[in-house]
């Protein structure tokens, strides 16, 4: 790097630390905020996908990744607007949803979530032992069936439709600007991670993804927890019947293995279903063979 070089990056640089944190990725970052529709977007950073909504009432924020990108989309959306933030929401517990509660503690009013969050964030904590569990921000507030609140001018209705992907996933609905979060209920496009031992049922999964995708109006956009890079992290109803239908081919495959007498080894040795093939995502960790193994279990031990 020459003179001329070194003293005009450093200039970039000393003025990138005086600007608003929008105005960074004017000096050609990508900005990792999206907008979508009527004040409500999504942040991409590390762990699953953030949802917020921005209005001059108050700031809400669904999901909260890990600590770093936590405070890095804090600082994004405090540029944003000038009110306190309202609400963080936890669509269920993984630690790639629920990580960065710490930097959302004192932050936020409340910290919200179904009312089986806090037990199986608990568990899965103490499974990773005292300094995991030490640092736990649990959900302050919680809910069984369905719990609706005003932020301003947008309605934000929480719905659970019973086990699904955990045992503690929520449904986000902000209602006038018709968009959805659907948490880790959708993977679009890659192998799912099915968490069975937090309640997870792939057949009432099934019944959930037909249901919201009845219960809500056709043009609504979905926020996805996960996307393969191929397709985003946002979609339409037929990105959620693609899932269902992946997770109906799923079981069908295992139990049709199942009737064959096959072993759970032998129906986990194929890679990709038959219509599937683009769910084996780039880079995507997952593999079929997870899948597969959570399905025999219960098509197996349920009966």
């Amino acid at each position: 790097m020459d003179r001329r070089e070194f003293l005009l990056k450093s200039a970039l640089m000393g003025a990138a630390a005086t600007l608003p944190f929008h105005k960074l990725f004017a000096l050609g970052q990508e900005s990792p905020f999206t907008t979508l529709r009527r004040n409500v977007g999504t942040f991409v950073g590390s762990g699953g996908t953030i949802g917020w909504l921005v209005n001059k009432d108050g700031i809400v924020v669904i999901d909260s990744q890990f600590p770093e990108s936590a405070r890095t989309c804090i600082s994004g959306l405090e540029d944003m607007g000038d009110a306190a933030f309202d609400m963080l929401i936890n669509t269920h517990h993984h630690g790639d949803h629920t990580a960065g509660n710490p930097a959302f503690e004192g932050k936020v009013k409340r910290i919200v979530a179904h009312e089986n969050v806090p037990d199986l964030q608990k568990a899965a904590a103490e499974r990773n032992g005292k300094e995991a569990l030490d640092a736990q921000v649990y959900p302050d507030t919680t809910y069984s069936k369905t719990w609706t609140t005003d932020v301003g001018d947008e309605t934000i209705r929480l719905t659970h439709y019973g086990p699904a992907h955990t045992g503690g996933d929520t449904v986000i609905y902000f209602e006038k600007a018709n968009v959805i979060h659907m948490g880790d209920l959708m993977f679009n496009r890659a192998h799912p991670f099915i968490d069975r031992g937090s309640g997870a049922s792939i057949s009432n999964w099934i019944t959930t993804l037909e249901t919201v995708a009845d219960e809500y109006p056709a043009d609504v956009i979905y926020i996805f927890g996960h996307g393969n890079t191929d397709y985003g992290i946002t979609g339409d109803k037929s990105d959620l019947m693609l899932k269902r239908d992946f997770l109906t081919a799923l079981l069908n495959y295992t139990e049709k293995g199942i009737s064959a007498g096959k072993s759970l080894e032998e129906l986990k040795a194929v890679e990709t279903l038959d219509g599937f093939e683009e769910f084996k995502a780039p880079g995507w960790r997952l593999p079929l063979s997870a899948n597969i193994e959570v399905a025999y279990a219960e098509l197996t031990e349920d009966n």
